[in-house]
């Protein structure tokens, strides 16, 4: 198939689901052309190792004043400021190019668009008429995480932002469900979400599950690796709101409740952009914060076990798919394993209050055969169930079925 793949920011080990997407459809022999955008010149490596993945990437700039204007010309609308948050007049010209098979370009067979801040330009495929299927995969339902944002982020300004945004995310979302050939989703939460959104009367949306998957070739057991003592990994991109409401409970309500046990426990606070309160907790004494680094997998191959006590989120969570990945027992909260069919208690750990999450941080940390075993069951699930390759080949078939249908 020729793919022409839309993606309102650079793939990258990052945003793994698109990079992923795009390297293992190249892998099984489709010829995969990327359309993005990139915010800053540091983003430059990525798009070169992405161009190794695919036949073509076209790249165009989205300066931080284009996306401020952006926004601020959506305010009095009904539009919601993630929908042209990525807005970029050059790129839609170039897909209305492209599409229209100009500049030599041979016909596609189906059009991906990801997630909402790249919906407009799906929308952008519909005013122009193409025939050419179009799948916008969501990732998430975002209304359906800016309504926990708001009740339980601890950013004042993500609060007030959600708070601005969600009525209308709500309206748009229930608009956009119905538009497209297809809406893929992480999780079947999300979807469930997406069908409360409809309008009444409305048929049922074409919407389907797509999980994330793992890199099982970066994110695996290394058994020369010997695994640090009463280490505690937490992992994710730190200036999320999510992540930092999720830290900041860990390490207030969670961790004391542990070093009142273990006082030698240490907690690895691992990844890029942490925010300043997180910040802050580097001068607890057994509390490392370590910003952005060169790569996360030795961390969580490091570690004795990781945790994910994520009080809201959308989706599944990549950071505890990579965990269990590398053979690391997982402690997560009922929201993070919400979109898993892992076994609780066999593949990973499940405790919500902190008195209860502590205790099976402290039951793992205090029985080596214990993180073994829970470690090799969580690494055996993920194998199964969420090798990228698998998950290809389902979104291979999802196309196959709309371009049969054309």
């Amino acid at each position: 198939m020729r793919i022409l793949f839309v993606v309102p920011y650079v793939p990258n080990q990052i945003r793994v689901r698109p990079y992923n997407l795009i390297r293992y459809l190249g892998k099984r022999g489709h010829n995969v052309t990327v359309l993005t955008l990139q915010s800053s010149p540091a983003e430059a490596e990525d798009v070169a190792r992405l161009r190794q993945a695919c036949a073509q990437v076209i790249v165009f700039d989205l300066p931080k004043w284009r996306s401020l204007w952006n926004c601020l010309a959506a305010l009095p609308s009904s539009q919601p400021l993630q929908s042209v948050f990525c807005w970029q007049p050059a790129l839609a010209r170039e897909l209305a190019g492209l599409v229209a098979g100009q500049k030599g370009a041979a016909p596609f067979d189906v059009i991906h668009v990801e997630h909402l801040r790249g919906v407009k330009y799906a929308q952008r495929l519909r005013q122009l008429g193409t025939a050419v299927p179009v799948v916008w995969d969501s990732v998430d339902c975002i209304s359906f995480l800016f309504a926990q944002a708001m009740a339980q982020s601890k950013s004042r300004f993500g609060r007030l932002i959600t708070r601005l945004d969600l009525n209308r995310t709500r309206r748009f979302e229930g608009q956009m469900v119905n538009a497209f050939n297809q809406v893929l989703v992480t999780s079947p939460a999300d979807r469930e979400a997406f069908l409360r959104l409809r309008p009444s009367g409305a048929p049922e949306p074409p919407i389907s599950v797509l999980p994330n998957g793992v890199d099982l070739h970066t994110f695996k057991p290394d058994s020369t690796i010997p695994r640090d003592p009463a280490t505690i990994v937490v992992s994710g991109k730190m200036s999320y709101h999510a992540n930092v409401t999720m830290v900041l409970h860990l390490a207030e309500h969670i961790m004391p409740r542990v070093w009142t046990q273990q006082a030698d426990a240490h907690l690895m606070i691992v990844g890029k952009d942490p925010a300043p309160a997180l910040q802050k907790l580097a001068d607890h004494p057994h509390i490392t914060v370590t910003g952005t680094v060169p790569a996360i997998e030795p961390y969580l191959q490091r570690a004795t076990l990781a945790v994910a006590p994520i009080p809201y989120g959308a989706g599944i969570q990549n950071k505890v798919l990579e965990a269990m990945a590398c053979a690391t027992p997982v402690v997560v909260s009922p929201q993070a394993a919400k979109a898993l069919t892992a076994v609780p208690q066999q593949d990973f750990l499940l405790a919500e209050e902190p008195a209860a999450f502590a205790h099976q941080i402290l039951a793992l940390l205090a029985d080596p055969d214990y993180q073994r075993a829970i470690g090799e069951k969580g690494y055996a699930f993920v194998k199964m169930t969420h090798d990228w390759q698998q998950i290809a080949a389902q979104l291979e078939t999802i196309y196959q079925s709309h371009i049969r249908n054309t």
